[in-house]
């Protein structure tokens, strides 16, 4: 049986405070999880593919400024968040129940993270949203024929970022 450390290594959990979970330990959290689930309803589990810290904050505020309890997972490159996917269907990880992506990412693309998502027995039907700065419809194009549920482009305005907190709910 392959060790976890590894994947314990790429997540980076963003939303402690709203699901009162540590990210140091992934089977505590998914064990702790669990047992949330158990008394009260969780906190929806969002997979967030992306490289700036910046955008990885605003969205974070997004969430909380729409009242939208969850529990983030950063993956901070499309190899990361691939491997996040694997996991997921070797069973070492509960599927989100939804997950944002951003195209233009180091060691794999968004595409590439994408079409994993959607080969994987666990999470294909998972919503899978693309946050992307590209205006380029051949993106937009591709990112629908692989599948996205929407195609979001990032806003300029932290008022406008911050209402992407709506959109996502929708998925939820």
């Amino acid at each position: 049986m392959r060790s976890t450390r590894g994947f314990e290594s790429i997540l980076l959990h963003i939303g402690e405070k709203n699901a009162g979970l540590k990210a140091e330990n992934f089977s505590a959290m998914t064990g702790a999880a669990s047992k949330r689930e158990d008394a009260f309803p969780r906190a929806a589990r969002i997979l967030l593919v992306e490289d700036n810290p910046a955008d990885v904050f605003l969205l974070r505020e997004a969430l909380v400024s729409n009242h939208l309890e969850s529990q983030l997972f950063v993956a901070r490159d499309g190899e990361e968040g691939i491997r996040f996917i694997n996991e997921v269907d070797e069973a070492r990880a509960p599927c989100p129940d939804l997950i944002v992506i951003d195209l233009n990412l180091p060691r794999k693309s968004g595409f590439e993270v994408l079409a994993r998502v959607r080969s994987s027995w666990s999470c294909a039907e998972t919503p899978a949203v693309i946050l992307s700065s590209s205006t380029a419809p051949s993106d937009r194009q591709r990112a629908a024929s692989l599948g996205a549920s929407t195609y979001i482009r990032k806003p300029s305005s932290l008022k406008e970022f911050l209402s992407i907190g709506e959109s996502l709910k929708g998925f939820l």
